[in-house]
Formats: structure tokens, C-alpha cells, sequence
């Protein structure tokens, strides 16, 4: 049989519309299922929530997660203004800052962890600070690497006639409210002129500032006799030395996973998920936790791949915790948590 081509041109067209007809409702109906997620805050837990992101696209095809590490304080900001799906933050947002959520608010602890107090001084790789000793410093009553107190603490180290140069956080940071809260706690001194803040107002006349983790990260290793706090896998990562600090019980502990889990280990969650470590009683004393900030109504299309989202990072997201040093959420707190983020609107 014989086809003139005007009837081939017919048939191919005739064709071409049936399959575009049926490709459609399956394309849009893909389309439909591409959901974006945005969240921003804290640089503390960059590392572990980018890492989250990246699996749950493979465990939830269509779902995506985009995070900006802005600091704890931009990221309570922008999710009090709804301009993001989510916030993070080191520091429990305050009664007076959930107030203005109408929203609701959820408060999803994801991670603990330890800051380390990282230093750069010459021909010393091994730094140890007492209780009275690491508070004076960041109150600017000990100014030199030389000082009789730091001494006392390191007999037989070689520590250099060098100015301290301090390194703090440029920007409002849940890093530094973790680090002054443990401050605070030691030091009457030190909570009475500075205090536990995520922006405090330091008084250190010659404090250089960097942006999140990463800027003090940088400062340090590039600024002889300084001495800054970062999330403990930001000093890992940069291959920074990490000060061995005094804690409760006297003993001079260097931060790592197993001295942050045992220092989390007496945390009490109350209901709203809130809590404030500033003293634990064992373990390497500088810990916190950090939180997902999320709303409990109006996501509308995006409520199910919000639960989606943060049932992920509640069950098999902590699996991830371990490889990137942050301490797992314990598995009791879990469920509570689960229970009101599944109920979601």
C-alpha cells in the first residue's frame, strides 16, 4: 500500500497531537510535584542542613531544600517576617519574639554540638584555660599571651609576649549565645559586663569581627595571637587547634563527640523544646542545641512537604549527625517532637 504524503503529514501530526495530549496531564501533574523549600538562619548547623538537603531530594523525589547560613539572629528575623519556610537558630527563640508569629511556632531541635575556643598562637599547639581564666580573656582583663593566669594553666608551656587578639561574630550568632551563656554561667564578672546574648556588646577595644562560622574560622587561621569561638567541625574542618577548657568538675577536656554527648546527656526538654546549657555537670562544658523554626498553620500546599521535610531530619537525618561531630537528638525527644510537627497545616 501507497500513502501520498499529504496523508503521511496527516497521520504524523494526527499522532503528535494524541501524544502531546497525553503527555500533558503527566507533565503538569510532575510539575505539580516540584516543591521548594527555603530556610535560613544559623551557620552552626550549615554544614549538617546542607547535608540533610542533599539526601532527602533522593529519598523525596520532587522535594527541594535550599538553606542559607546567615547567622541565628537573621534567620529569627526573616522567619518572624514570613519570608521563609523555615528559620534556624542556636538561641530558643524568646516568649517576646514567638508573640509576634501569628502563625504559630514549632521549635524543632535538630542537633547539639560543642563551640570550640580555636587559637592561633606561635610555637603552642596545646592550650589549656581554667574556669577564671577563658571568661578574662573575652571581658578584656587578660590582654596578653604572657599573663601569669594563662601560665598557671599551661606550666611548662613556652607562651609568647604577644597582644590577644580576640576574634567574636560580626553578626547576631547563636554560636556566641551558647559561648556567653557558658560565660555567663562561670563568671559573675563577665555576665554582669557583657552577658549571654546572641549580639552582646563586647568590650574589647582591639576584637576583630567575622561573618558566621566561617569568618571567625578565617580570622584565626590567618591572625597570629588571636583566639575566637566556632561550631566544633568549623575548627575540625579548618584544622584549627582547639583549646582544652575547665569544666565542672575541674577537668580540662578538648571538644569532640563523645565529651559533647556526655555534657548533653542531663538535658531536660520541656514541651515548647527550649532549653539553655550553661554548666553542664560533665564533658566538655561549651554545648548547646540548635532548632528549626517552623509555623504550625498556613503552608497550604506546602504543609506535606514541610512534614516531609522535618520527618526526615527527625528519623533518618540524625543518622547523618554522627559524621559531621553533632550530637543526635535523643530518640524519646524525638517522638514528642514528631507528634506536633505532624500536625502541620
Amino acid at each position: 500500500m501507497k500513502f501520498s504524503s499529504t496523508v503521511f503529514n496527516r497521520v504524523v501530526t494526527t499522532s503528535a497531537l494524541a501524544a502531546a495530549v497525553a503527555v500533558a496531564p503527566l507533565m503538569s501533574a510532575m510539575a505539580q510535584q516540584q516543591v521548594t523549600l527555603n530556610g535560613a538562619g544559623a551557620t552552626f548547623p550549615q554544614p549538617l542542613y546542607e547535608r540533610y538537603a542533599r539526601e532527602v531530594g533522593k529519598k523525596v523525589p520532587g522535594l527541594r531544600v535550599n538553606y542559607q547560613g546567615i547567622g541565628s539572629g537573621g534567620g529569627v528575623r526573616q522567619f518572624i517576617a514570613g519570608t521563609v519556610d523555615f528559620g534556624a537558630s542556636d538561641a530558643a527563640m524568646k516568649d517576646s519574639e514567638i508573640a509576634q508569629v501569628k502563625r504559630g511556632v514549632i521549635m524543632v531541635p535538630t542537633a547539639g554540638g560543642a563551640v570550640s575556643v580555636v587559637f592561633n598562637v606561635p610555637g603552642v599547639s596545646n592550650l589549656r584555660l581554667s574556669r577564671k581564666t577563658l571568661p578574662a580573656i573575652f571581658a578584656g582583663q587578660i590582654t596578653n599571651w604572657s599573663d601569669a593566669q594563662i601560665k598557671a594553666d599551661n606550666p611548662g608551656v613556652n607562651l609568647p609576649n604577644l597582644p590577644i587578639r580576640p576574634v567574636v561574630r560580626a553578626d547576631g550568632s547563636g554560636t556566641t549565645f551558647i559561648f556567653t551563656n557558658h560565660l555567663s554561667a562561670i563568671s559573675a564578672y563577665f555576665k554582669g559586663r557583657i552577658g549571654a546574648n546572641t549580639a552582646p556588646k563586647w568590650t574589647l577595644s582591639n576584637a576583630l569581627r567575622g561573618k558566621g562560622n566561617p569568618g571567625v574560622a578565617g580570622l584565626v587561621r590567618s591572625t597570629q595571637g588571636s583566639i575566637g569561638y566556632v561550631e566544633y567541625s568549623y575548627a575540625v574542618s579548618n584544622r584549627i587547634a582547639s583549646a582544652q577548657v575547665q569544666n565542672k568538675q575541674g577537668r580540662y577536656i578538648a571538644p569532640n563527640l563523645q565529651t559533647a554527648n556526655q555534657a548533653l546527656d542531663d538535658a531536660k526538654f520541656p514541651d515548647n523544646f527550649r532549653v539553655f546549657i550553661g554548666d553542664p555537670g560533665d564533658g566538655y562544658p561549651i554545648v548547646g542545641m540548635t532548632w528549626m523554626l517552623v509555623y504550625r498553620t498556613g503552608y497550604g500546599a506546602k504543609a506535606e512537604p514541610m512534614k516531609k521535610w522535618l520527618n526526615f531530619v527527625l528519623r533518618e537525618g540524625q543518622g547523618f549527625n554522627d559524621d559531621l561531630n553533632y550530637v543526635k537528638v535523643p530518640g524519646s525527644v524525638v517522638n514528642r517532637v514528631l507528634q506536633q510537627v505532624n500536625t502541620i497545616k
